[in-house]
């Protein structure tokens, strides 16, 4: 018998590639012997069989890369042992190729049917056998191929999954770190109401809204939108909350302790002159945002307001007039020294504010177009015939929902801040 190497390098030579076991199934003892010949001169470790059966337990116990079956056989012919074979359990693709003197399109249509992947008219010619057992050790090659790197895939998918459920886990908690900027939807301050919404197109978000009142009828309450999306902007929200948080007075940079007793609500225009000056110190911040702070008197309607770059804030007086205020201004964040402008009016009781993020205008609709102001002030009035509080927000909300491209969905994070004054 050749030696092992030697029988691998003669496999390689005549281009046999990952094909080393062959087995011979024929009932004819001398067919066999001349098959088995030439295919241990060319390398192979060969296995035979006088019948189907007989074939079918060596294939259970030692499954070979190639066989070579008679078709015409006594009990089990070769083409039912070739259908047998191919309904084995086995983790490795076999070539087969069935040997017959049918070369009739039907009968070749029959094999191919019942699983066999090559003909071999008898009588066999040498060269012939060895250039289709290279054919076949080509495929099997580029199977294998194919299979080892669908292996890789899924395993590179796998570890994708893994990733994205470490990822989506630690997304979900940051979700609830971030709710926790917004403990409260509703503030009742006397009479009056104060009602927030914030809805991220993602996991997270870069918009924020807040409401606090340092004393009785002193109240302020912000709308912001940090440029971008997803984590960068969530971190810079979370710190945000922080610079103006309803809890630490102390903290809060909208605020100022006087007499050592009781804080006192700073001017909106110095407010964003402070937070711009913070950013811009800080090199490694590349964010910005767009901000609305509003602080108001509760006793008299007196409104303080500045505008950072934001939308402008929709006033809905009782009497149905409405008007967009603000005068723009530039975000806070992107230039330093820049001179913020406040602007002041007067709030009558029964009269409405909504702040509001470019998530509500800037909404893709169903024809392409955006919501835009006054596709705004067209749905809030709608809203306002039938809901206040909370669920005026809820119904805006749900019929943006309603209008926007469903193609498109929710692009950006969506909030609003909605202010009702009803006197002192």
């Amino acid at each position: 018998m050749v030696p092992q190497a030697s029988q691998a390098e003669t496999r390689g030579e005549l281009g046999f590639g990952a094909i080393r076991k062959v087995l011979v199934v024929d009932d004819s003892r001398l067919q066999r012997r001349i098959l088995v010949a030439s295919l241990k001169k060319w390398g192979f470790e060969v296995l035979e069989a006088d019948n189907g059966e007989a074939a079918l337990d060596l294939c259970l116990s030692d499954p070979p890369q190639l066989v070579l079956s008679d078709w015409v056989m006594p009990g089990m012919s070769g083409l039912e042992f070739c259908h047998a074979f191919r309904n084995l359990a086995t983790e490795q693709y076999s070539y087969f190729i069935l040997l017959t003197s049918k070369s009739e399109k039907q009968e070749v249509a029959k094999g191919l049917d019942a699983g066999a992947d090559d003909f071999l008219i008898k009588p066999l010619e040498a060269d012939e056998l060895r250039a289709r057992i290279s054919a076949g050790a080509r495929i099997l090659d580029m199977q294998r191929e194919l299979s080892e790197k669908n292996r890789l895939i899924e395993t590179a998918l796998n570890d994708l999954k893994l990733a994205h459920d470490a990822i989506d886990k630690d997304l979900m908690q940051a979700r609830k770190i971030q709710d926790s900027l917004v403990p409260e939807l509703t503030g009742q301050f006397g009479k009056s109401r104060v009602s927030l919404l914030l809805k991220p197109c993602g996991h997270i978000g870069g918009d924020l809204v807040g409401m606090f009142s340092p004393g009785v009828n002193r109240l302020g309450f912000y709308s912001i939108d940090v440029s971008g999306h997803g984590i960068t902007s969530a971190m810079m929200t979370a710190r945000l909350g922080g610079y103006l948080s309803s809890t630490h007075f102390d903290q809060n940079v909208a605020m100022e302790r006087r007499f050592n007793k009781f804080y006192a609500l700073l001017p909106p225009e110095e407010v964003a002159a402070l937070l711009n000056a913070r950013l811009i110190a800080d090199t490694g911040v590349e964010e910005y945002f767009t901000m609305v702070y509003t602080i108001i008197d509760l006793r008299n309607g007196h409104l303080k307001m500045v505008q950072a770059g934001h939308p402008h804030p929709l006033l809905l007086r009782a009497n149905g007039e409405t008007e967009l205020l603000g005068e723009g201004g530039l975000p806070i964040g992107l230039l330093p020294d820049v001179p913020f402008h406040q602007t002041e009016t007067h709030m009558q009781p029964g009269d409405k504010l909504l702040l509001y993020s470019d998530g509500f205008t800037e909404c893709r609709l169903k024809d392409g177009r955006l919501l835009d102001d006054d596709g705004l002030l067209a749905m809030a009035t709608d809203c306002l015939t039938e809901n206040s509080g909370s669920e005026f927000l809820d119904d805006m909300f749900w019929r943006l929902t309603q209008v926007m491209s469903p193609e498109h969905g929710l692009e950006d994070d969506v909030s609003a801040v909605f202010f009702e004054y009803n006197g002192p």
